[in-house]
């Protein structure tokens, strides 16, 4: 893992002190900024840069301006043929498609959205590469798009025409023992913490804090996911019952405005922007470049429990689902456990949590009084027998400790001379380049566990299930955490719903990966919009108990309609505040982001009447 120094490369490029937030900035570095921006270019339009605007870019990032072409275009010729096999042998493997700029994680989404790539990228090494893609973006009005771990089910790092700010390759990791935010001396206290480079991700973040380091920092469940952009979505992990999340969790960020400027924000300094960044949507406000993150002392123990029961018939199905439901409420809900508890429309319960904190025997003994009452009823048949297993938790993403011990659960990138440290659980490889059909969210809030208002939360989950199955994920909400955990949630952007709410209930459905261009069948669209209709149904039937529910930004509806109010709710007046303030003439703009309202479908034309 590198650790060098996250400014050294800063340091050594003169003109970058001057455009710090704070200080002198020079003309091509912070231009003014336009005051109302009409709309964008593309290729061949008259204000598309010229030949020799390119090569000025490709100087000022020291070559590493790309022009990008998908493995797949050519996938019908000779002379592409490598590339595309290539790619069709990777397919599978979410490191090499991270490491594809013209690539992303998610495949596309039925009538919304498949994955395309931009006309070029800056494959960025250093906060001045960023600054001078977004200077360039803004000066020649192009749709500018921001890529680090891809990860985007909304596509919001995925737009042709446009230019990409690519972070993959600024994924440096340094530990801190006492750290402060700038300008914070004297009223923040020091404490450990991780600063990490926007490229990075998860399993870079555990590999060196957690495996080497001996600490735990609260990031998301999936290895491959981006650090930056989880932050900015909120960022809920395994363990956010207990933790919080990965947005609460940032004591600072470097970040590059739409004004070409490299801003720190911290409680401290622009912390309006600060606040923002937490929460509020990656792609929205800025290039985040770097960001530092409070780090903990480690449990002694990190778990897992997994299995399934089926029922014999709808009737008993229905009772199963009062049991889960009221088990759950008086043996889990409390910060020890996580992860989530499937309802299928097969009449099956699908056991997939984690806990933190209780040896295996105290997991054991939790999870006794549901098995007994299983077991004593003829009617359910454990189809999967639910077992608990206990791992030291400094092990938990110890990628040798589980060749070791545990094969099979963890999945490496296949590569020649790949880090032995990347890998993913092997639960998650189903959204490797998946085509998205339909998914759909909602925050149930704790009082739905109240005793007088059970019967109607099991109604709704069975109905639901009648159409298509669900997850609850009970580490998506934050009711049942410690206070102080929520406390630092609640002051971050993130819709205030997850503070009550007892979980995220997800209703998803997807098929293979769908890449532009792959050989093979195409995707089956008429399928594909029957499935939707029937998650359309099942998320209909379940809001019949949450009427109002906001949805997680990262994990939501494409189409979801009153977006704004159901990814933040009382938080989107500020943010857009903001946005207005950073960003005044909309040079940012993702799919639902902040801001989006003002402009057309495919952020190229400013909408008549509508603000930045």
């Amino acid at each position: 893992m590198k650790r060098r120094d996250l400014l050294k490369a800063a340091l050594a490029i003169p003109f970058l002190p001057g455009i710090l937030s704070g200080g002198p900035a020079t003309a091509r570095a912070a231009g003014a900024m336009p005051a109302r921006l009409r709309s964008r270019v593309r290729p061949g339009d008259p204000g598309w840069p010229s030949a020799a605007d390119w090569e000025r870019l490709r100087r000022d990032v020291g070559g590493r301006l790309l022009r990008l072409e998908s493995p797949f275009a050519g996938c019908g010729s000779t002379a592409a043929g490598a590339a595309c096999d290539e790619a069709l042998k990777h397919l599978d493997n979410p490191f090499y498609l991270g490491d594809q700029p013209a690539l992303t994680q998610t495949s596309g989404w039925v009538d919304a959205w498949t994955s395309q790539p931009s006309a070029y990228a800056v494959a960025a090494e250093s906060t001045a590469d960023v600054v001078a893609a977004v200077n360039f973006a803004r000066e020649h009005h192009l749709r500018l798009v921001v890529k680090g771990g891809g990860h985007s089910y909304q596509g919001t790092s995925d737009a042709p025409d446009s230019l990409l700010v690519w972070t993959r390759h600024m994924n440096d990791v340094a530990l801190h023992d006492a750290f402060t935010a700038r300008g914070c001396a004297g009223t923040q206290a020091l404490q450990p913490a991780v600063t990490l480079g926007a490229g990075a991700m998860w399993i870079d973040a555990y590999d060196a804090v957690t495996t080497r380091g001996g600490r735990y920092v609260q990031g998301g469940g999936c290895t491959t996911v981006g650090v930056a952009g989880l932050v900015q979505s909120g960022g809920f992990g395994s363990f956010s019952k207990n933790y919080g999340t990965a947005a609460a969790g940032l004591l600072e960020a470097e970040i590059v405005t739409a004004d070409g400027r490299v801003r720190v924000a911290n409680a401290c300094i622009n912390a309006d922007l600060f606040w923002a960044i937490k929460g509020g949507g990656g792609g929205s406000l800025g290039v985040v470049t770097r960001l530092t993150l409070r780090t903990r002392e480690l449990p002694e123990f990190f778990g897992g429990v997994s299995g399934s029961i089926k029922a014999a018939s709808g009737a008993a199905y229905r009772a199963l689902i009062a049991k889960v439901i009221g088990f759950y409420r008086d043996a889990l809900f409390n910060p020890h456990w996580g992860e989530q508890i499937g309802f299928g429309s097969d009449n099956t319960v699908r056991v997939d949590m984690v806990f933190q904190g209780l040896s295996q025997a105290q997991a054991e003994q939790a999870w006794a009084p549901l098995l007994d009452w299983v077991r004593a009823r003829k009617e359910y048949e454990l189809v999967k027998p639910i077992q608990a297993r206990a791992l030291p938790a400094r092990h938990m993403w110890d990628a040798e400790f589980f060749r070791q011990h545990v094969p099979g659960v963890q999945v490496g990138d296949d590569r020649p001379g790949a880090p032995r440290n990347h890998v993913l659980w092997a639960g998650d490889q189903g959204q490797v380049g998946w085509f998205i059909h339909g998914f759909k969210s909602a925050w149930l809030p704790a009082s739905l566990l109240h005793e007088e208002r059970e019967a109607q939360l099991v109604d709704a989950l069975f109905a639901c299930t009648r159409h298509w199955g669900v997850g609850l994920h009970f580490n998506k909400g934050l009711a049942g955490a410690p206070a102080a955990e929520l406390a630092a949630a609640g002051n971050t952007a993130t819709n205030p719903q997850v503070l009550d709410a007892f979980a995220l209930a997800i209703i998803a459905g997807s098929g293979p990966p769908a890449f532009p261009g792959m050989p093979g069948p195409k995707p089956d669209l008429a399928r594909a919009r029957d499935r939707a209709a029937a998650m359309g149904k099942a998320i209909h039937a379940l809001r019949r108990a949450a009427p109002g529910a906001g949805s997680y930004v990262s994990e939501s509806d494409y189409f979801e309609h009153d977006w704004s109010n159901s990814f933040w709710g009382t938080n989107y007046p500020k943010l857009a505040a903001v946005k207005r303030k950073y960003d005044p003439a909309g040079l940012f703009f993702v799919h639902h982001g902040v801001g989006s309202e003002a402009w057309s479908a495919d952020g190229f034309t400013r909408l008549e009447g509508e603000g930045a």
